[in-house]
């Protein structure tokens, strides 16, 4: 769902890729912004960041395949979902702490919230280039 946003977001013009990466560095920013980052804390946060969004992202990547491909009598097997968002909350919750150690407690569970105030403010964007 974010890379439709992502495609949406950025110049016609640029390839799949260089506006994933436009994104990135927009939603960099904005944490970094949110979370009142030191140029430091910086350099140690966004190594992490950027496994824990690998990992999310792989989860999520299952989750939709997953949810495409239905089992035996075209039944949804719904357990499996479930288990990808159990997997999510895990990834979340290591990371909380990977993330604490580097920004302190308060901030790495801010993070979440401003992860999603990211997300919220490019579908905002999206729809308002959708009614134009």
């Amino acid at each position: 769902m974010i890379c439709l946003i992502c495609l949406a977001f950025v110049a016609n013009g640029q390839s799949r890729q260089e506006r994933f990466e436009a994104i990135e560095r927009q939603k960099v920013a904005f944490i970094s912004k949110q979370l009142r980052l030191t140029p430091a804390e910086a350099q140690r946060f966004f190594p992490l960041y950027n496994q824990y969004s690998n990992e999310i992202r792989a989860v999520k990547s299952k989750k939709s395949r997953g949810a495409n491909r239905p089992e035996r009598g075209n039944s949804f097997r719904s357990g499996d979902v479930i288990e990808y968002d159990a997997q999510e909350v895990n990834i979340k919750k290591e990371y909380r702490s990977k993330f604490a150690d580097v920004i302190g407690q308060s901030r790495a569970s801010q993070f979440f919230s401003v992860e999603q105030e990211f997300i919220e403010l490019l579908y905002k964007e999206l729809n308002s280039r959708n009614k134009h």
